[in-house]
């Protein structure tokens, strides 16, 4: 190939990418069919997710699972674990169908899971939350 050719490479782009995209939009679908099939708690829009409350334990892991824009729970569906499960939407919308296998090659461990500690892991659950300082407490020894 002489220097006047163009370069006519191809590159997928497989992150942020309109084929993340559409992974994300299948696992949306995937998330919104099991959780219409199992919630028996109310369903409803927060935070941009599509929260299916009432899961039945088997049906979700740990606390719950965030799939594609959908988080499937039994009731732990709190303000700051809602924050949580947004960054995994984020993650499910950069990488699509391969934030599965990504997932699961940082690990079952929440503590070293990289998807975890970005998501926060005292929002998650996994960490007890940290309380802040009495003010007006007096610091040192009499």
């Amino acid at each position: 190939m002489s220097d006047a050719e163009p370069n006519t490479t191809l590159r997928i782009r497989l992150t942020d990418s309109p084929i993340s995209r559409l992974g994300y939009w299948w696992a949306t679908a995937v998330g919104f069919t099991w959780g219409f099939i199992w919630s028996t708690g109310p369903i409803r829009r927060r935070h941009g997710l599509i929260v299916f409350t009432g899961m039945p334990n088997w049906t979700y892991g740990r606390g719950g699972s965030c799939v594609g824009g959908c988080y499937l729970t039994g009731a732990n569906d709190g303000d700051r674990v809602l924050g949580h499960e947004v960054v995994h939407r984020e993650q499910w919308r950069r990488y699509g169908m391969l934030f599965p296998l990504l997932y699961f090659i940082a690990g079952r461990d929440p503590l070293r899971n990289r998807f975890e500690i970005e998501a926060g892991l005292e929002a998650g659950g996994y960490l007890p939350r940290r309380t802040a300082p009495r003010r007006g407490r007096a610091t040192g020894t009499p």
